[in-house]
């Protein structure tokens, strides 16, 4: 589901929301929650803006 999420995000080009990668992958909210919570603690996504997140370069 990471890499699903990390996908999704790159094709959006912009920062996304969990409610709009739960949108753009036709997902539960609670597995988006639980990818975006382990990238969170990977460093792989980060935040630009409150609410808003996008792959880390």
């Amino acid at each position: 589901m990471k890499e699903q999420v990390l996908k999704a995000m790159r094709e959006a080009g912009k920062p996304v929301s969990a409610g709009e990668v739960t949108t753009m992958l036709n997902a539960d909210r609670k597995d988006i929650d639980k990818a975006f919570a382990e990238l969170k603690k990977e460093a792989a996504i980060v935040s630009p803006v409150r609410c808003k997140w996008e792959p880390a370069k």
